[in-house]
């Protein structure tokens, strides 16, 4: 365990996968960084490969089924939108930033995941309010630290009324800028989203990805020279890592109209109102689960489980349906999702999963609430589907190779590089490229 004093700076690019760092060598900024960085293009995330359960794998070494983060929103099927798993008591066990907030370290974190209500000093966190009652601003100040985020507002104007891309990430930019500059934390972990948002709305690449990348470089470029600035004197940590990569779509399944046409579930005007089994989207991926009502008897829990592996083995057959495979609950365990389903479903190249029950599939054109012209969610393991991290600075060995690493193990170096222990954990140490 390292016994000294680091300063960390950890900077997450959305969806920025292994692909693209053929671009972003290309980008002076980018170019520049990791001239000098050790740079792994082969990540494996999580599964699902979501960026909710991936930034949690991130700060606590740990996969989802351990650290109880296993989608980016909660199982409410009764609300239209179901609440985003947004606050800190979630995550199960501790986390980096705890551990450095316990010994003293003062951290910022921006639009982080998974944050609202910790222990931040300095935190504006990713927030998603789904009821009428509820008001952006508000929630955001009563789950991050008011008086630091109240300090943010003239920042406000580059949104221009909207939490749209490119304005949400000049904002996010901005108070980056400001954070370090005004109050110099000891850690500072940034979520920018300019990547992932265009690729939901516009496709993998492409005219408005190429802007897209333009300006991640523009926004690196200036965090990455104030950084070296404000640490000429000090040992500090430069971080940059993806949380997954995307597919392009074309078409979206919708398992629970399934599970209506079977029995399974009811609607009223399209609307659950009761159900035996669920599907739970993840993008690419869906979970089936069991109501807790059938599964008092073991003999009849067994026999729903199976014939619903059955049912979508089945359709899984038939190309219409767009599944790759059904996952029984015993792979999805070793695969380290959440164990408390009855199976997973995985998509074919091009197709994803809604959890709505208007119709059993839609081309993505047609779809108004949740068009996503590529997504993710996908088997982290699937071909040309990795993402990457690149690490420079105090306690990293130059010109280190890292063949393969995983999200896991980025987060347990992170935590042996800053000298925290995150207790049992499912990564390694990334022996290779340190220097203690």
């Amino acid at each position: 365990m390292v016994e000294r004093k680091r300063k960390l700076y950890l900077i997450s690019l959305d969806a920025v996968g292994s692909k693209d760092l053929t671009i972003l060598k290309q980008l002076p900024n980018f170019k520049r960084f990791f001239k000098e960085a050790v740079v792994c293009d082969s990540v494996e995330s999580v599964y699902p490969s979501l960026t909710y359960p991936a930034h949690t794998t991130m700060v606590t070494g740990k996969y989802p089924i351990h650290h109880g983060i296993v989608n980016n929103t909660r199982i409410q099927p009764k609300y239209e939108k179901p609440d985003w798993c947004s606050k800190r008591k979630w995550i199960k066990g501790t986390t980096l930033y705890d551990e450095l907030i316990q010994r003293g370290y003062t951290v910022a974190a921006l639009l982080w995941p998974v944050t609202g209500d910790s222990k931040i000093q300095y935190n504006l966190p990713e927030i998603h309010p789904n009821r009428f009652w509820e008001n952006q601003v508000v929630t955001t100040l009563l789950q991050g630290s008011a008086r630091y985020i109240l300090g943010l507002v003239p920042f406000l104007k580059v949104l221009d009324g909207k939490t749209k891309q490119p304005g949400l990430d000049n904002f996010v930019h901005l108070s980056a800028m400001h954070t370090i500059q005004k109050y110099n934390p000891d850690v500072c972990m940034v979520h920018y989203l300019d990547v992932d948002s265009n690729r939901h709305a516009h496709g993998m690449y492409g005219e408005k990805m190429d802007e897209a990348f333009a300006r991640m470089d523009k926004r690196f470029g200036e965090l990455l020279t104030l950084i070296e600035e404000k640490n000429k004197d000090e040992e500090a940590i430069i971080w940059v890592f993806g949380d997954h990569y995307q597919k392009d779509t074309h078409t979206i399944v919708y398992p629970n109209k399934i599970l209506e046409q079977k029995g399974y579930l009811t609607t009223v005007k399209d609307r659950i109102k009761d159900y035996k089994v669920l599907a739970k989207h993840c993008d690419g991926a869906c979970y089936l689960y069991l109501n807790e009502k059938e599964k008092s008897d073991k003999k009849h829990r067994e026999r729903m489980e199976q014939e619903i592996i059955q049912l979508f083995r089945n359709l899984s057959e038939d190309s219409a349906y767009g599944i790759a495979r059904v996952i029984p609950k015993e792979e999805v365990i070793k695969l380290k999702a959440d164990g408390e389903c009855i199976c997973m479903l995985e998509a074919k190249e091009g197709y994803y999963f809604l959890d709505e029950c208007e119709v059993l599939t839609r081309r993505v054109n047609d779809e108004k609430l949740h068009k996503m012209k590529a997504t993710h969610g996908y088997l982290p393991t699937d071909p040309n589907y990795e993402t990457f991290f690149a690490v420079k600075g105090s306690g990293i060995k130059k010109g280190a190779r890292v063949e393969h690493a995983t999200l896991a193990d980025e987060g347990v170096t992170l935590a042996h590089l800053m000298g925290v222990d995150l207790g049992t954990v499912d990564g390694r140490v990334m022996d290779e490229m340190c220097l203690e």
